[in-house]
């Protein structure tokens, strides 16, 4: 498909964006706005909404991709679904009403109520490195997959290709925040679900399959296994690894995340909120069938066309982009580009709403609307483009694994201490950290669980970590508090108890 055509579609996508975002900001865009949606958005638009979010492109490349991988993925991958499932079940049921009733703004305020200062930083920070790093790996996705079938014609170098893509995102966001990005995911995830429900069809087409073909060739396939029970010490795809480190990212990339929390922040109260989550979980697990489906497809059509690409995720784009046609081809990059930017541009606000909020005090300001504070909202959104810049330059230069691999990698490090000082403040109430203490347990166990990632085998007798990960780094850091926390006074109880 011509590059030309290409480049032509994402720039008319983009107007359609810019539009939106001009239409539900120009009465307001204030801090309010940008930060909650003046907490009055509609529980269906966030949940349809959130789905684009949380799928992104690595969704949309990568696991297709993985299902036949070398590795032996094949449907594996639907272990962790089933994980992530139950983990947004436990966020609807626990996470939420607690926000709700201490009407947050920024998810870690808690923190500074049941720990202290310094671990409510700790906490803050650690969710502004994992985003940005999350969120600059989504992108990278996307912006190879634009460099390589459309910018490359043109010469133009990838750093240029990152720096176009994020002034884009910024132009539509800068304004209206979350209240612009509740219109555009909703719109943005249409276009997801449709891309990929099209996908199989013109692959189907393609393969001369018609609906029960195609279920009885994926069916009959050797990439279809879902469930694995054998080898638990040494097979990352058991399903206990896979079903646990999925439910325990989810807890702390969803639930314990500014970003898909900010959205449920934004709606009107709890039951709205729940009921946002619980549709949302539905949708979310039915949607990652046809992606894994959408993988087995795509190998049964490179087999039979005898088509090979260097990296499995260049298999969905590759067979998209040159061997379907022209209209499957748009169909592919409107997908890839609403599930991507879908997921970036929701990062920015809340990367945006936690620095001023959990940094610079804006909810501890009477004046949060003042013409200065909006101002100054501005430069933290200026700035946080220019770090997820660097950030995928710098990925660029060094990845050599798959890009979901690499993300539930990072995410199994920096999300596990989040996972251990939410379940202190939630579960130990008769004791009270060492508040300058935080940051630095907060280090020492991501650290200790890179060292048993490493040598699990030698130690653990050949036992491989995988997902499940995230919940020794949060074990050890809950640990790391306990052991450091002394007793409270007795009346410290109990005004922790009516808190």
């Amino acid at each position: 498909m011509a590059p030309g055509i290409l480049l032509t579609f994402i720039v008319g996508y983009f107007l359609v964006l810019l539009v939106i975002s001009h239409l539900t900001s120009k009465n307001s865009a204030n801090n309010d706005t940008f930060f909650v949606a003046n907490r009055n958005s509609k529980w269906y638009l966030v949940a349809f909404g959130m789905i684009g979010t949380a799928l992104s492109g690595v969704t949309f490349i990568s696991v297709p991709g993985k299902v036949g991988a070398p590795s032996g993925d094949q449907f594996a991958y639907f272990q962790f679904v089933l994980g992530n499932a139950a983990g947004f079940i436990i966020i609807a049921t626990v996470l939420l009403p607690l926000y709700y009733r201490l009407k947050l703004t920024s998810i870690y305020s808690y923190i500074e109520q049941a720990l202290g200062t310094w671990s409510y930083k700790t906490a803050a920070g650690i969710f502004l490195i994992s985003r940005t790093i999350g969120s600059s790996f989504r992108l990278y996705l996307v912006v190879i997959v634009l460099q390589k079938f459309i910018f490359d014609s043109y010469g133009v170098p990838f750093a240029v290709t990152v720096l176009i893509c994020l002034l884009l995102i910024w132009s539509y966001t800068f304004k209206g925040g979350l209240k612009t990005i509740i219109i555009t995911d909703s719109l943005q995830t249409f276009f997801l679900v449709s891309s990929v429900f099209l996908s199989i069809f013109f692959i189907c087409r393609s393969l001369n399959y018609n609906l029960f073909e195609a279920i009885e060739a994926i069916k009959n396939s050797s990439y279809s296994k879902i469930f694995f029970f054998s080898d638990f010490l040494t097979s990352k795809f058991h399903f206990a690894k896979e079903f646990w480190g999925g439910m325990f990212i989810t807890i702390g990339m969803t639930g314990l995340d500014q970003d898909l929390m900010q959205k449920n922040l934004s709606l009107k109260n709890i039951k709205e909120a729940q009921k946002n989550m619980f549709s949302f979980t539905g949708v979310f697990v039915v949607i990652n069938i046809f992606f894994l489906s959408v993988g087995a497809l795509l190998y049964i059509y490179a087999n039979k066309y005898g088509i090979s690409v260097e990296k499995t995720d260049y298999l969905y784009p590759t067979i998209a982009l040159k061997y379907l046609g022209v209209v499957p081809a748009m169909v592919f990059m409107l997908g890839l580009t609403a599930a991507t930017f879908a997921t970036t541009d929701s990062a920015l606000t809340a990367l945006t709403t936690s620095f001023c909020v959990d940094f610079l005090g804006f909810n501890k300001k009477a004046d949060v609307n003042s013409k200065k504070n909006v101002n100054i909202r501005h430069y933290v959104h200026i700035a946080f483009s220019g770090l997820m810049f660097l950030t995928i330059i710098v990925f660029n230069a060094i990845n050599n694994d798959a890009v979901v691999g690499a993300i539930f990698k990072v995410a199994s490090y920096t999300y596990g201490p989040l996972l251990g000082l939410y379940s202190f403040g939630l579960f130990v109430s008769n004791r009270q950290v060492k508040d300058k203490l935080v940051p630095f347990i907060c280090l020492i166990s991501p650290a200790i669980c890179f060292f048993l990632s490493t040598e699990s085998k030698n130690l653990l007798g050949g036992y491989v970590f995988d997902n499940e990960l995230i919940i020794v780094n949060g074990l050890i850091t809950f640990l790391g508090l306990w052991l450091t926390s002394s007793r409270k006074a007795a009346s410290a109880q109990i005004s922790a108890a009516k808190a």
